[in-house]
């Protein structure tokens, strides 16, 4: 998850504030949160050197983690001075592996605070699917890598699954073979139950009742996966590939526009070469139409997502350390999965979670001007993240 440069000066307004509080044990993990999110702004290397909290070296390495559904292509990041702390990160519905710049700036300044950090796109995400079989990735990556004494040395690590990958990522922590094994999990922009958020996809409104026009890129997803019931057996194929483009397309729109709007174009002329009714359906996707797409795939949401696998509150509750971090304006999956994600976790006997409903940031990057109270909270949300964690 980025921060954009505007948060610069704010950050580091709030850091002369810590450094006086620097003498007390106690403000270290603040000191690490503020300098993890200075480093993600990208543009801030002068600010980061007054800040009494080193840098090492990273290196990295590609490794295809063992899986019970074939092999994760993952990549390692690994501090020259480690903390003997160690991280998976999942991230979300994007086709961009592990060279996706976003993950890619997450991980690499995460091991610059001397976390061992696996980054694990899940193959299913990679090509807009969602299903079980992801759960099972996230949970046969998190054993193998708390299993590696060499890059877990307590035998326990900490998960981190962004976007879908969130909600996917709760549902594995509570999984029994992963007992003992983790010190935390944290959802960043994350659901609690998979069809309650396409529901939103689809029609734009929330549980509360209010009305947020939702982004069409999640109401694509879930076409993708409905085509068999819009088209023809023989014109699935194809229009899957276009679609696909145009999810490709939108995967890239933030951090390559040219490769972006050059996708973009090709899935609307391959869209307009199709026929009948694929056309129809591709020029849906083309136009953002979620107005008409959404009702059309509403009678299939249970079917495509109601799986137990796929939703924290559908399956049992972990009870590890949670970190909830959600943008308060979120229209790929809406704010309100984060209060029902903690509302059902305490329900069932996990007291021990921490959550922020956020202005700063919508599903991936910011958009609202910051405020010195909000940065805090932020600094506040990552100290207790990382306080959580041995070695921290």
């Amino acid at each position: 998850m980025l921060f954009a440069r505007k948060f610069r000066l704010v950050i580091f307004l709030i850091i002369v504030l810590i450094g006086a509080w620097v003498v007390a044990r106690q403000s270290r993990p603040y000191l690490r949160a503020a300098a993890l999110i200075l480093d993600l702004t990208g543009d801030a290397p002068r600010l980061r050197t007054w800040l009494p909290v080193r840098v090492v070296p990273v290196t990295t390495r590609d490794v295809d983690v063992p899986a019970r559904h074939g092999a994760v292509h993952t990549r390692l990041y690994l501090p020259a001075v480690p903390t003997g702390q160690t991280v998976a990160v999942f991230p979300g519905v994007h086709g961009g592996g592990v060279d996706e710049p976003r993950m890619s700036a997450l991980s690499h300044q995460l091991a610059a605070a001397g976390l061992t950090v696996l980054s694990a796109p899940l193959p299913e995400l990679r090509v807009y699917t969602i299903r079980p079989r992801s759960t099972d990735d996230i949970e046969d990556v998190a054993g193998w890598l708390a299993a590696q004494p060499d890059l877990a040395p307590t035998g326990r690590i900490g998960i981190v699954g962004v976007s879908f990958a969130g909600g996917l990522a709760l549902v594995a922590a509570g999984r029994p073979s992963l007992a003992g094994k983790l010190d935390l999990v944290t959802a960043l922009g994350g659901y609690g139950d998979l069809p309650r958020a396409m529901r939103y996809l689809c029609t734009g409104e929330l549980p509360d009742g209010r009305v947020q026009p939702p982004h069409d890129y999640g109401a694509a997803v879930i076409l993708l996966a409905a085509l068999p019931h819009f088209v023809p057996a023989g014109q699935v194929e194809p229009l899957h590939h276009v679609v696909k483009m145009f999810l490709d397309a939108s995967s890239d729109d933030a951090t390559d526009p040219p490769r972006s709007a050059a996708l973009f174009s090709e899935a609307r002329r391959l869209g307009n070469a199709l026929p009948e009714p694929a056309r129809t359906v591709m020029g849906w996707v083309n136009n953002r139409d979620v107005t008409t797409m959404g009702p059309k795939l509403l009678p299939y949401i249970e079917e495509l997502g109601g799986a137990a696998a796929l939703s924290p509150e559908r399956s049992p509750a972990t009870h590890v350390p949670v970190f909830l971090l959600h943008g308060a304006h979120d229209n790929v999956i809406p704010y309100t999965e984060t209060p029902a994600i903690e509302s059902y976790l305490r329900a069932h006997g996990n007291a021990r979670v921490t959550s922020l409903l956020t202005p700063l940031i919508s599903h991936a990057n910011v958009e609202a001007s910051p405020s010195a109270w909000e940065v805090w909270r932020l600094i506040r949300f990552w100290a207790a993240m990382l306080s959580a964690s041995p070695g921290l």
